[in-house]
């Protein structure tokens, strides 16, 4: 049996710092299971460490998530640094998520990296990262990578922390099946991360390992009204030819409908994500959220789910 969660993430908007505190205090006391910060370093969105450190300091049970932090550019050793940091002090709370990062030339630029360099860079890190975690010390001398023995303290308080990945193209399935603990899609319908899942568990066993039935989860977009003109166009040229209406529920009535289509294909752990709607609206509608949803993770569903058809 999968247990089901709700966590609440940011996305990558506009989010007013004088109303951060008041959202995360209103997802501790109304029961989401985590929050999620995403990542747009030339952007508008805040910066999803220290963000989630002040939201570590307001909380004592609420798991705290990126969604996803981009490695390709980052300095392993410091990054290992901090996330062990942020473990230890939030109490074994830490859910890291890692991806290559958008598209955008800006971001290359923020990060330092060329768009073909990030694939061969992540793959060299992120065990590099596990390492730190767990070894007394680490000598690695790689492509991008060298270090001679050397040591993180302290180790985070799991041991290791669970690394999901986000991605939703053939090279990024493969890439969690290869590397990833878990798998937090985006902008995709139940039927797209039901296939994406299935590439990324034949890609597990190729590298002889398994997926934990309870780590499939996915970003699941909706506003509390009709969907913004706006929002639409944007969403349509980020998926073309795709419906706008498949990816985003557009009005709170259809929230509870598409986590289930989720549910049933095997994906328990859902992240929420207000759009289109400014920071003090998703505030105030939190409770209403809250009511819409969290019945759903009080109960156990088995691990898979027949569908007809």
């Amino acid at each position: 049996m999968t247990k089901v969660r709700i966590g609440f993430g940011l996305g990558t908007g506009v989010f007013e710092a004088s109303a951060f505190a008041d959202l995360v205090d209103g997802l501790e006391e109304s029961g989401f299971d985590s929050l999620w910060l995403s990542e747009r370093v030339t952007g508008p969105t805040l910066d999803p460490l220290m963000a989630l450190a002040v939201a570590a300091g307001r909380t004592r049970r609420l798991k705290l998530g990126t969604s996803v932090l981009v490695l390709p550019g980052r300095n392993p050793v410091l990054l290992a640094k901090e996330l062990a940091t942020l473990d230890r002090l939030s109490g074994g709370r830490l859910l890291p998520a890692f991806g290559l990062g958008t598209a955008q030339g800006s971001e290359h630029q923020a990060f330092g990296v060329r768009r073909e360099e990030r694939a061969a860079i992540f793959d060299e890190a992120l065990p590099l990262i596990r390492r730190l975690w767990t070894e007394d010390e680490v000598t690695h001398h790689g492509a991008r990578f060298q270090l001679e023995k050397v040591t993180v303290l302290p180790r985070p308080m799991q041991s290791p922390p669970d690394v999901w990945l986000g991605g939703r193209a053939p090279s990024e399935l493969r890439r969690v099946g290869r590397l990833g603990d878990g798998w937090l899609p985006s902008f995709c319908t139940p039927e797209e991360a039901e296939a994406g899942r299935s590439a990324v568990e034949e890609a597990a066993a190729a590298a002889g390992r398994s997926i934990d039935p309870e780590h499939w989860g996915a970003l699941v977009l909706f506003c509390a009204g009709p969907l913004p003109e706006t929002l639409g166009a944007a969403l349509a040229a980020r998926r073309p030819g795709r419906d706008p209406g498949e990816v985003i529920a557009a009005g709170l009535d259809r929230l509870p409908p598409l986590l289930e289509a989720f549910v049933v294909r095997g994906f328990s752990k859902l992240v929420v994500v207000p759009v289109g709607a400014a920071s003090g609206e998703i505030v105030k509608g939190l409770a209403d959220l809250a009511g819409a949803v969290l019945d759903m993770q009080t109960s156990s569903r088995p691990a898979a789910v027949a569908l007809e058809g």
